[in-house]
């Protein structure tokens, strides 16, 4: 009832949001899916090392972004079942331009998670349009969190053109959690992990795309060590945008 509720109201304020503007703005959006080898979620694999398929929807109007994302389990591990679907996220998004060089996103992710109790997270986002894209995001688990539900991000993000339609991304992760583990891991105050990541992306035509990525992660701190191990997180995925 409780994941109802919240999909309903996620639905409701984006169609409030979009029939508001909508003789001013146009309707764009993408689909896109994946095979990765395991899920990981900040440092933490969450699909016992076993491959998974994760696909989703964005619909924008204007400066207003619903999201719909869900994650599969392809194959049987301890707990959970092929087939399964884990998790599936809801997410409300507003983003502008605060000035030529500040940007901002502020928005909600709704998680209804199997095995695990539901939960909402407020997110704030402050990018700089500038070398290397750097940005600062703040989550805040307002709904489960047992603790102050706290986690921020720094990253940094550049993408090279290797050839016409081909180009190379690359990018830089570093993370604290404040007591944010509401009961994946322990509550501690620390730096918890940072990310390297490269995809490889080509643009098959206006429409459709095509993305091989690679990601690896490792915790910072001996608390962070003692809940997450070094991964490595391979996949290929496909995009549709209209």
């Amino acid at each position: 009832m409780k994941s109802l509720k919240n999909i309903i109201l996620a639905t409701l304020l984006f169609s409030a949001a979009l029939c508001s503007t909508a003789s001013a703005v146009e309707v764009s959006g993408s689909a896109y899916a994946g095979f990765y080898d395991k899920y990981l979620w900040r440092g933490f694999d969450l699909s016992g090392s076993e491959p998974v398929m994760q696909g989703g929807v964005d619909l924008s109007a204007g400066s207003f972004t619903l999201s719909y994302w869900t994650n599969m389990q392809l194959t049987s591990d301890e707990g959970m079942k092929a087939g399964d679907t884990t998790e599936t996220d809801i997410v409300i998004d507003y983003s502008t331009d605060l000035s030529d060089m500040v940007s901002m996103s502020v928005g909600n992710i709704f998680y209804q998670l199997d095995g695990a109790p539901d939960t909402n997270e407020l997110y704030l986002s402050l990018g700089l349009n500038t070398m290397l894209s750097p940005t600062f995001t703040m989550y805040y688990d307002w709904d489960e969190a047992e603790e102050t539900g706290l986690f921020y991000t720094a990253d940094i993000s550049h993408s090279i053109d290797l050839a016409e339609s081909l180009s190379l991304g690359m990018g830089a992760l570093v993370s604290y959690s404040q007591s944010s583990e509401y009961g994946i891991g322990d509550d501690y105050d620390d730096l918890h992990n940072y990310e390297l990541s490269t995809s490889l992306d080509y643009d098959i035509n206006d429409a459709y795309s095509i993305s091989a990525s690679f990601l690896f992660s490792e915790g910072i701190s001996d608390e962070a060590r003692d809940n997450i191990d070094s991964e490595m997180v391979s996949g290929v995925s496909v995009a549709f945008s209209f």
